[in-house]
């Protein structure tokens, strides 16, 4: 038990509340994150002593369902945006040696396995998810895992990362001339997915922020 940890316990178990607490330790200049966190960790019964809150516990097969959960997102997205770059090779032919991406021309077997990597890693990641909500809606202590959250912002950077690439490389286009229009609906594709992700996670995160312990 640390510094911050074994104060909040003694002052709990002096009778200070946690009001009280947490308006002395920010005084104190101590992060409001920790002081929270430190808080957090005691549960708010009427009992002479602290009484500990129970951890939250992730299992082997919680942790499984997470890593496929995240494994099926990033599979779906790749598979999405296979499909539609396809479309645009199909609509818009070649014209100019210079475009977004490697795919340049119109690929059946392209487009034939991003569509069988959709139809099956799609459905089971909306299946996980549901599976891992309702749990977290029996047990809201395991909205702290820390995989979860730990795989959360790895996939808000990887998404921010590819936003930014994605914006360099549509401003060096303007730049230099070559913004053509099939060029400018790949940007727009791999824009659109990686900030739908991004913008969803952030939003889940932020929820969980300010919903009470």
């Amino acid at each position: 038990m640390n510094e911050l940890q074994q104060f909040v316990k003694e002052s709990l178990e002096k009778g200070q509340s946690k009001g009280a607490i947490q308006t002395a330790l920010e005084q104190a200049h101590w992060p409001k994150e920790d002081v929270q966190n430190a808080l957090d960790a005691y549960a708010d019964v009427a009992f002479p002593v602290a009484v500990p809150r129970r951890r939250p516990y992730l299992s082997a097969r919680e942790a499984f369902l997470y890593l496929v959960l995240f494994m099926t997102l990033y599979i779906s997205a790749i598979s999405l945006g296979t499909i539609l770059f396809q479309l645009v090779n199909y609509l818009l032919p070649e014209t100019t040696a210079y475009v977004y991406g490697s795919n340049t021309y119109y690929s059946v077997e392209a487009v034939r396995s991003a569509t069988a990597s959709l139809i099956i890693a799609f459905p089971v990641f909306l299946g996980v998810s549901t599976l891992l909500r309702r749990a977290i809606a029996r047990d809201p202590e395991k909205r702290g895992s820390k995989i979860r959250k730990w795989l959360t912002y790895i996939t808000l950077f990887i998404a921010a990362g590819v936003i930014i690439v994605d914006l360099i490389t549509l401003v060096n286009a303007l730049l230099s001339g070559d913004l053509v229009l099939r060029f400018f609906l790949k940007v727009l594709i791999v824009l659109v997915i990686a900030a739908t992700i991004f913008g969803y996670y952030l939003w889940d995160l932020r929820k969980e922020e300010s919903q009470p312990a």
